[in-house]
């Protein structure tokens, strides 16, 4: 990767800026990619190998994980092919080799993205924000499944095993946002900007009953989930 990178002197990362995640346990790539995401509007959190990305992850949310493949313990590939099987969170690949075989290797685990070391910033800028882009494509129509609840987005309309669950309006229009918006964090403030939704502690009641709608148990919830100091967000199957 280049020496020089050029910060962007823009304004900082705010609460409502996409959280990338750095995976590398090479200190200095690790704390000039951080500095320079930054600048250029992007929370980041690091992570020196795949152990400490885990447990980072276990308590914060991540909109794109940029990953290292040559890493100590356990390569990137393996990590991204072992998050794979409980996560799609969108994945950008680093690596110090372009071999092509390498490449299908960590596509075929479902990483997102492939970029080769030395880099440009300024490519690695425009792969993250297509690759975000993919991710937060919000689908209009289809279905999204939470367990024996299926809830079709078009429609407006939740059954269970093939039955009618009856939704408020409000319930439909919440859990049609949430369904647009699969594995991200929505705030609280987004939830309760129009006028007559009562403010952020009418959203969370709100929230308390879809919960009782589409959870088995709604006080250790599954698919509609608390983000800590953030809102709520969706994981369907």
């Amino acid at each position: 990767m280049p020496t020089a990178i050029k910060p962007h002197r823009g304004r900082g990362p705010d609460d409502s800026a996409p959280h990338i995640l750095v995976v590398d346990d090479d200190s200095r790539i690790r704390d000039l990619l951080a500095r320079y995401l930054q600048d250029h509007g992007f929370r980041v959190s690091t992570a020196v190998d795949a152990a400490s990305a885990r447990a980072t992850m276990r308590g914060l949310s991540f909109d794109l994980l940029i990953l290292d493949v040559m890493m100590p313990q356990e390569s990137g590939i393996d990590f991204a092919r072992t998050l794979r099987a409980s996560s799609q969170v969108p994945i950008l690949m680093l690596t110090a080799r372009a071999e092509p075989d390498q490449r299908i290797e960590g596509l075929e685990t479902g990483v997102d993205d492939y970029l080769a070391k030395p880099f440009d910033p300024r490519e690695l800028l425009l792969r993250v924000g297509n690759v975000l882009r993919r991710g937060n494509a919000a689908p209009t129509s289809g279905e999204v499944r939470m367990g024996d609840f299926v809830f079709h987005i078009s429609r407006g309309e939740l059954k269970r095993d093939g039955e009618t669950i009856r939704l408020t309006e409000r319930e439909r229009e919440l859990l049609r946002y949430f369904a647009q918006r699969p594995g991200m964090p929505v705030a609280r403030h987004e939830l309760a900007k129009d006028a007559e939704s009562g403010g952020e502690r009418a959203v969370d009641v709100q929230i308390n009953r879809l919960r009782r709608k589409i959870e088995n148990d709604p006080t250790n919830p599954v698919y509609l989930q608390t983000v800590r100091g953030k809102g709520y967000i969706l994981y369907p199957e």
